[in-house]
């Protein structure tokens, strides 16, 4: 990491692992990075709002999913850094990247209600995959926290 970015903070964001009845995952893929690359739910929480609150603004946002219940708020705090190439890019530069409070939850819904063509879309199609699979599709420089999370979840899931 280039020394004039070190010292910027960590934006504070949530990650949501939506699981269908089948304990498959819900992955999309990112319009601005539309290679093979898929992830859950996540984004940033804003100015005094709490975790789980933006946990449930952002799963509806990116996917309009409403229909879900809370299985489990993920011990700690997974933190994820930029590549030097998305430094001083994303986020307007304020940020190195991303400290995540990520919540498992359960689709409760009908699949018509998963809606990713949203006012503001960020997501070009989706899929539900395996547990074990999320690791395999993910952005690299997420892949560490992708593997905590999914840790993380078969201990809850077991």
């Amino acid at each position: 990491m280039k020394d004039e970015f070190k010292n910027l903070p960590y934006r504070s964001g949530v990650g949501i692992v939506v699981l269908n009845k089948d304990n498959k995952v819900f992955v999309a893929k990112r319009i601005d990075n539309p290679k093979n690359f898929w992830q859950m739910p996540q984004g940033g929480v804003d100015k005094n709002e709490d975790y789980l609150s933006a946990a449930y603004r952002e799963l509806e946002e990116e996917t309009s999913i409403k229909s879900v219940e809370l299985i489990s708020e993920l011990d700690g705090l997974i933190t994820y850094d930029l590549p030097d190439h998305l430094l001083g890019i994303i986020w307007k530069g304020k940020y190195k990247g991303q400290t995540q409070k990520w919540y498992l939850m359960r689709f409760t819904g009908n699949e018509e209600e998963i809606n990713i063509k949203t006012k503001h879309p960020e997501f070009l199609e989706w899929k539900w995959v395996e547990l074990d699979q999320i690791t395999d599709l993910v952005v690299k420089f997420k892949l560490e926290l992708y593997k905590e999370v999914k840790d993380k979840v078969k201990k809850i899931l077991n």
